[in-house]
């Protein structure tokens, strides 16, 4: 995938990010903090693990949704990357507003949304 410049610093507020594997069940809830969530990140579903262990936010395209539950369909990490400006990351996935991203730098691998993000035109071969 390409390769992004970061264009303004991010820091995430989640410290114990969801992590989930293919198969695993969720309980779909509601976001606890609607204010604090842009509108614009649409297709996001809260899920809390079936265990009550851990909750967060789940791209709905990955949830089998059946009666307010969920299956997910593949592993997931909502792990968010610390990230300052002027860094490049390489694009590895993008869903709904954000980039699952790693940066060339120090390896690290999360979350980061595009609107911090300005993709870089690839070089002459």
């Amino acid at each position: 995938m390409a390769n992004y410049l970061v264009t303004e610093r991010y820091e995430t507020e989640f410290t114990n990010p969801i992590i989930l594997v293919t198969g695993e069940k969720v309980i779909i809830g509601e976001d606890p903090c609607p204010e604090k969530n842009p509108e614009t990140w649409v297709n996001w579903e809260y899920c809390i693990k079936a265990d009550g262990s851990n909750a967060g936010f789940v791209p709905r395209q990955i949830i089998k949704i059946e009666s307010g539950n969920g299956i997910i369909l593949e592993n997931y990490s909502a792990k968010e990357m610390n990230i300052e400006k002027g860094e490049i990351v390489e694009g590895i996935k993008e869903l709904n507003g954000w980039l699952w991203s790693k940066n060339k730098r120090t390896n690290e691998i999360g979350w980061i949304p595009l609107e911090n993000l300005q993709m870089l035109k690839s070089e002459p071969k």
